[in-house]
């Protein structure tokens, strides 16, 4: 027992946790099965990189900041929306964020924009791909106070870093002139650096509108859609067709 404790005294000191908690049990299995010495280190190295890795997706999930519903997994094929399996299927194998393209779903309220943005943004950080989601409100509110909180400037520091930045609902409401340069100037600081997934109602015209600015529309526009692939999404609103009811039998 002098001895198990040392080990685990060492793997608290050079922070191996995953050794800490598992080299008892595989020290079992390996003098029940006669492993060899080099099988036995192999398996406890094997098992702190895995426990390592967990702990890095869980951390990265935590900052991703996804909504409730975003598992792919989950999602209904039946539904006819604008997107095949086939096409789905694909852009989760996520090759494109490595070739830096981007990737917009516009549609009306309820085709699955959210969910199939935030599905992949959920893969992306599953694959080890700095990635995060971000509401258009959130992502404003967030540039507009990052001077003032440490808590929002560490976000923004971290947005900088990205692999992939989904930024949802974006034009929805009308944006002023000072905070639509502030957008603009990071989504130009991402530029080529980034993978974007896009969702909005919005028909690139309209976004001058929502701009007041047609040059800074066009501009932004211009970086969004160099090298992007526009996914239109249309039908009935999935959340209306399964609307819940507080009624029996209805």
């Amino acid at each position: 027992m002098e001895k198990i404790q040392i080990i685990k005294d060492y793997c608290r000191q050079f922070k191996l946790s995953g050794i800490s908690k598992n080299f008892e049990q595989v020290l079992q299995k390996a003098q029940t099965n006669q492993i060899s010495y080099l099988d036995y280190m192999a398996q406890l190295f094997e098992i702190e990189a895995n426990t390592r890795h967990a702990k890095s997706i869980e951390k990265q999930l935590k900052f991703a900041g996804l909504p409730l519903n975003h598992d792919l997994e989950n999602y209904d094929y039946t539904v006819v929306n604008g997107i095949s399996k086939t096409q789905l299927n694909q852009l989760r194998e996520l090759t494109w964020v490595d070739q830096i393209y981007n990737v917009v779903f516009m549609g009306p309220s309820g085709t699955g924009k959210t969910y199939l943005s935030s599905g992949l943004c959920f893969d992306a950080v599953n694959n080890g791909y700095k990635a995060y989601f971000r509401t258009m409100d959130e992502l404003v509110n967030m540039l507009k106070m990052k001077e003032y909180t440490r808590s929002e400037m560490a976000d923004y520091k971290r947005l900088l870093k990205a692999n992939l930045m989904v930024i949802d609902d974006i034009m929805l409401f009308p944006m002023d002139k000072q905070l639509a340069v502030i957008f603009f100037n990071f989504i130009n600081q991402l530029f080529e650096k980034t993978s974007f997934i896009i969702t909005t109602n919005k028909s690139p015209k309209q976004w001058a509108q929502m701009l007041d600015d047609e040059i800074l529309a066009t501009a932004l526009l211009d970086r969004l859609l160099y090298r992007c692939q526009v996914i239109n999404l249309d039908g009935k609103s999935y959340r209306m067709k399964n609307r819940k009811t507080i009624f029996n039998n209805e």
